[in-house]
């Protein structure tokens, strides 16, 4: 199945304690079903100190599943993806709107 959502999309979250949120997608894991957002579902871990960087309480982007997210359009709405043939190529496009992504 092809990718509705993709690193780099700008998201809105639909539900969870971060529910009207907006955030760009860092990574995807399709095979989980799960993407990390930035500053989406953060959570504190602590870090152990190195050599390298300072230790301490920092805040990490844990995944949320990609079932909470909507793509926003070029209206700032959230909106469904669907696929369709332009000049022989696959391309994505917002159904609210009809916009290629």
């Amino acid at each position: 199945m092809a990718a509705k959502l993709k690193k780099g999309d700008k998201v809105i979250v639909l539900s969870g304690k971060d529910k009207g949120k907006t955030g760009e997608i860092q990574s995807v894991d399709p095979k989980a079903g799960k993407a990390v957002v930035e500053g989406i579902n953060v959570a504190i871990r602590h870090v152990r100190q190195s050599q390298t960087t300072q230790g301490g309480r920092m805040p990490k982007a844990l995944p949320i599943d990609l079932s909470n997210l909507a793509i926003v359009d070029a209206n700032g709405k959230a909106s469904r993806v669907g696929f369709r043939m332009e000049d022989g190529k696959k391309v994505r496009f917002a159904k609210t709107t009809g916009d290629v992504i």
